[in-house]
């Protein structure tokens, strides 16, 4: 059940999030507010917030599925339910790391193409490898043009998050891990980046309302998780900061996953749901389905023109030429059903556009096949 405010909450509602340091605070003082009111409040200016670190953005891009989480994380950013907290050091890894990772995602692939030829060469013979190789070229264009989605919409996510700049306080503490060797210094490397986001985190999660919730999310256990144990509890050295329930610390997008489905509960599992259904949906279209929708089509246009040529022929045409547009016609109108294909023929103006709407359809698909553009001749 949504709980609504009443006439009560007025006051309060009127406040922005700007002001929610006090928000809730003072809601809860007005008189005559409900519990229903307090917690409709909180559940306005309630908001969880991600320092998702470069290594799991890059895990998130580099998954096929990675558009169940994308997704979601754009929708509640835009309805300001959700704050990404990006360091610019975030950013700069991503990108530096991006032209990598994406050659990387193409290039399993392609080698997971090439594996299925040998073994269709090894198993079914030349001749449905011919079949199979055809299919392959028309695909790997698509790889490679969705190989860089995620990655062009992460980096999209990243340049509308807030953006943290280190204090030098977060400076300081950063030197005195490093001077007493704790993590994410304890494996022995210079990691004052990794050192500086945690900081900054930690920095962020003082500034908590009292309803929000902090996650930190990373994919990289050397330095942030338990060593040599549960990769998904943060390394002793910096539990401290994930004491309190509203920080939480995420391993890999598993846990991301986690922390959305706890937080959001029902409208996640929506949200997961569609994006799933429409990946399922969406797969690319074979060169058997392609091809023979452009002879459909192809067909249609034809018939469409051969009625209205026959309309206009004089006497000059020989008969045998008649005979054959004839038996031509006949041949489309059972494939097709003489109804569906007149529906295109007339003076009105209903007909003009549906002429005009299959032609676009031969159109597109002579062009994915190679043609140009406007290509309709019949």
């Amino acid at each position: 059940m949504v709980l609504q405010p009443t006439v009560a909450s007025t006051d309060a509602l009127r406040l922005t999030r700007k002001d929610a340091s006090t928000t809730v605070t003072e809601a809860v003082l007005i008189p005559g507010i409900s519990h229903a009111d307090k917690l409709a409040i909180r559940s306005i200016f309630s908001v969880l917030r991600l320092l998702i670190d470069t290594s799991a953005w890059l895990d998130l891009a580099m998954r096929r599925d990675g558009q169940q989480w994308i997704v979601p994380l754009r929708v509640f950013l835009h309805q300001g339910k959700l704050e990404l907290l990006v360091p610019p050091l975030v950013i700069e890894e991503f990108e530096r790391n991006r032209p990598r990772s994406e050659a990387a995602v193409t290039q399993s692939v392609l080698d997971r193409l090439r594996q299925l030829r040998r073994e269709l060469h090894e198993f079914a013979g030349e001749k449905h490898e011919h079949a199979w190789l055809e299919e392959t070229e028309q695909h790997i264009p698509l790889v490679n043009a969705m190989a860089p989605q995620n990655f062009r919409e992460i980096a999209e996510l990243l340049s509308k998050g807030t953006k943290l700049k280190p204090t030098n306080a977060d400076r300081a503490r950063v030197v005195q891990r490093g001077l007493e060797k704790r993590a994410p210094f304890s494996a022995g490397k210079n990691n004052v980046a990794d050192a500086l986001l945690i900081e900054m985190y930690a920095t962020q999660l003082k500034k908590a309302l009292p309803d929000d919730v902090y996650c930190f999310v990373t994919s990289n256990h050397r330095d942030f998780s338990t060593p040599n144990g549960d990769h998904r509890q943060p390394h002793p050295d910096l539990a401290d900061i994930f004491t309190s329930p509203r920080s939480r610390y995420l391993y890999q997008v598993d846990g991301l996953h986690a922390g959305l489905l706890d937080y959001f509960g029902d409208e996640l599992a929506e949200e997961y749901e569609e994006v799933e259904f429409l990946i399922g949906e969406e797969e690319p279209r074979t060169l058997a389905e392609i091809v023979n929708a452009m002879e459909e089509f192809l067909d249609r246009v034809w018939y469409v023109r051969s009625i209205v040529h026959a309309d206009a022929e004089n006497e000059e045409v020989p008969e045998d030429v008649r005979a054959g547009a004839r038996a031509a016609r006949q041949r489309v109108e059972d494939r097709y059903g003489r109804d569906s294909l007149w529906k295109p023929i007339g003076p009105g103006h209903d007909e003009a556009w549906e002429y005009g709407y299959i032609s676009g359809k031969l159109a597109t698909l002579r062009w994915v096949l190679g043609s140009e553009w406007d290509f309709l001749d019949t």
